[in-house]
């Protein structure tokens, strides 16, 4: 995952003729979290680890063994992970998570989900 822009992801290598990864979020989380480590935020085996422990707690809930419960995981790990890290906090990440969800439920049907309120 080398060669990363700061605002932006190269576009998504294709197997088949389709994207590697299903929804852009997905290829977003493991760029954060790449990003993350090379700035010092955590290590590669904190990371690890903490994905590691999020998809084994996933099983144990009995979640389904797909793309979609992986990169969960992986965002789960990853909000762990800042936080402890002391990067935001709980509470700024609660709060950071209603404003996406309030601008996705004022945005029309079909249209791009923009982050009305910013902290």
């Amino acid at each position: 995952m080398s060669g990363l822009e700061d605002n932006a992801i190269a576009p998504l290598a294709r197997r088949d003729g389709e994207p590697v990864f299903e929804e852009p979020w997905q290829a977003q989380v493991l760029a954060v979290a790449f990003a993350l480590a090379e700035r010092g935020l955590f290590t590669r085996g904190a990371w690890s680890a903490a994905l590691g422990e999020e998809l084994r707690r996933a099983e144990r809930a009995g979640e389904p063994d797909t793309a979609e419960t992986y990169y969960r995981a992986a965002l789960a790990a990853l909000e762990r992970l800042t936080a402890s890290g002391g990067a935001v906090t709980p509470q700024a990440l609660a709060l950071r998570t209603e404003d996406w969800r309030q601008s996705y439920l004022d945005t029309p049907h079909g249209k791009p989900v923009e982050l009305r309120r910013k902290r």
